[in-house]
Order: structure tokens, then sequence, then C-alpha cells
């Protein structure tokens, strides 16, 4: 067991072989190409969320995969994008800080779509990370036939020389541990990084944010993803049940957007909180009482100080 600087003892991360590899890989693509579903697949547990939505993820969030031969540290990061306000050029150096310290990168390219400008952009951008070590996944192969999975790795193979290229179903399960032993070998050799049983790093009160933005995310429309984001006020265990009392902040920028969200007499944010409700009380074990208050911070994604009161 190791002590840490608040006095509580963590778990000691297993021993290992003296040819066991750890270190960490980030995925990076145009937005929505699966990272985060990747992420999570890997893992064998919902660390990030997802959506349909661009620029779902805002942080750099960690999730752990446990080997025989190796642990992997999958840091999912933002999606490259040309920034139009300040909190997407913070999302972008999230990025660029994360991509500096990896082992290795992870070029996410959809099979079901032609190779873009944008995939060609985030590719030649992977040259400023010499250190990182290079590979592509063609992702969603499911959705496609056979030939149109080959014709795209062929295309992929391409844009430079990859250590390797794996072509992967997230969704489908398919060759996540051929995926998963490619990472391994490119890591260098190292005893495990995080103990046995951890699965991410980030604490439960991000994770219950996280649930809260991913179920207001749905059905939203146009520019009002980007204007969504979360922050938790407090959770209150109750003394007589057990049940978790959980009170929640959803900001918007604007007056109209604050109506869109609570709907009609209140529907869509009753279904919002029905959503979230469904993860979080799998998450924390016990029945969960959720409490959410929407909020206009004008403007909030190009204000420095209302970015840094909501955590960017």
């Amino acid at each position: 067991m190791t002590a840490t600087g608040d006095d509580t003892v963590q778990p000691t991360p297993p021993a290992a072989g003296p040819d066991h590899r750890a270190g960490f890989v980030s995925f990076v693509g145009r937005p929505n190409v699966g990272k985060s579903t990747l992420t999570n697949a890997l893992v064998g547990e919902k660390v990030a969320i997802t959506s349909s939505k661009p620029q779902t993820t805002r942080r750099a969030i960690r999730g752990i995969v446990h080997h025989p031969s190796g642990q992997l540290v999958l840091v999912d990061t933002p999606g490259m994008h040309r920034p139009r306000t300040l909190l997407g050029e913070r999302l972008n150096d999230v990025v660029q800080t994360t991509l500096g310290d990896v082992d290795v990168i992870g070029l996410c390219i959809p099979a079901d779509e032609k190779i873009g400008p944008g995939d060609k952009f985030i590719n030649e951008q992977l040259d400023a990370f010499p250190r990182a070590k290079k590979v592509a996944i063609v992702t969603k192969t499911d959705t496609i036939s056979r030939p149109a999975v080959a014709e795209q790795l062929l295309a992929v193979s391409r844009l430079r020389d990859w250590e390797s290229i794996i072509p992967i179903s997230a969704l489908g399960d398919e060759q996540l541990d051929v995926l998963a032993d490619e990472l391994i070998a490119l890591m260098p050799l190292s005893p495990a990084l995080y103990p046995s049983d951890a699965v991410t790093e980030e604490v439960l009160e991000d994770r219950v944010s996280e649930f809260v933005r991913e179920a207001a995310l749905e059905g939203v429309q146009d520019e009002l993803p980007h204007s969504l984001a979360v922050t938790i006020d407090d959770m209150v265990q109750r003394d007589d049940k057990d049940i978790l009392e959980i009170y929640a902040n959803l900001f918007v920028e604007r007056d109209s957007q604050k109506a869109i969200v609570i709907g009609k007499g209140g529907a869509r944010l009753r279904e919002v909180g029905a959503r979230a409700r469904a993860q979080i009380e799998p998450l924390v074990g016990q029945q969960v009482f959720l409490s959410i208050r929407v909020k206009v911070a004008k403007d909030w994604q190009r204000d420095p100080k209302l970015l840094g009161r909501l955590g960017f």
C-alpha cells in the first residue's frame, strides 16, 4: 500500500514481470469519429460520455486498461478543430499538452467516410509530436462491406508510415483485443502505473456532471450543445434512507436556450433528469435524488472568468 498527501492509503500497483509494459496512448481525430466510444470499449466501463454532437469531450479523461502483458492508460481528449471561441482554444491546448506527453498517438478515421481535409490536417499536426509512435485506427468497420474497409485501409496507409494500421468496431467489439495487443507492444517496459482495480482518474463529481451533460445533449440542435456546461454544487447522503442527493447546475448562454432545455412545463428537464439518473445510480450503487437548476451564464464560452468558474 502507498500513502498519499491526504493520509489516505491507496492500493499499490500490482507487481509485474520483466517483460511487462505500461504507458500512455491518446486517440485523436475529427470530432465524432468514435474516440470516446473506443476508450469506453477498451476500458470495459463508461468513463467518457458519448454523443453524436461534436466537441462532446472537453477535457483529458484517463481510462485504464489492464492486460496480463501490460497496462494502457488511455487519454481521451477533445477533438482537434479550428476554434471559434476561447473555450475552443483551451480545448485545443488540452490536446496539444496531452499529445506532447503520451507514448503512442492513435489517429482514428471512420471506415464509412472518405479521408477529407480534416483528417489530413490532423495527420499533419502529428509531426509536431516526434516522441510519440503513430498508429492508425480505422473505426466503425461494422458499417460497411469488407471490400470497402480494405479500400479505406489502403487510403489510410498513404497518409504516413504508420507503426500499425488496425481496423476495429468498438460497438461491435471487433478487433479490440488486437488493438490492445498492438498498443501494449509499443509501450515502454514498465511496471503497472495504476492499481489493478482502477478504471479512471475521474472523481465521482466529475463523472456525475458529465452524465448530466450527456443527458442534456440528447435531442438538442444547432449550437446549443456547445453552450451547455454542468457543475455540481453538492452531493449529500440522506441519513434516514439509502438515497444520494445531488444538486447540479446546468448552464446555458442565453435565456432562449434556457427555455429550450427546460421545455414546456419542465417536461424536457424531467427527461434529462431521468436519463442522467439511469446512468448515475449504477455508478454510485444506490437510489439518487437529482436536482438540476438551469442557469444563464451569458456567452460563457468567450468569457475567461466564467470559463474558470466552470472548470476550463
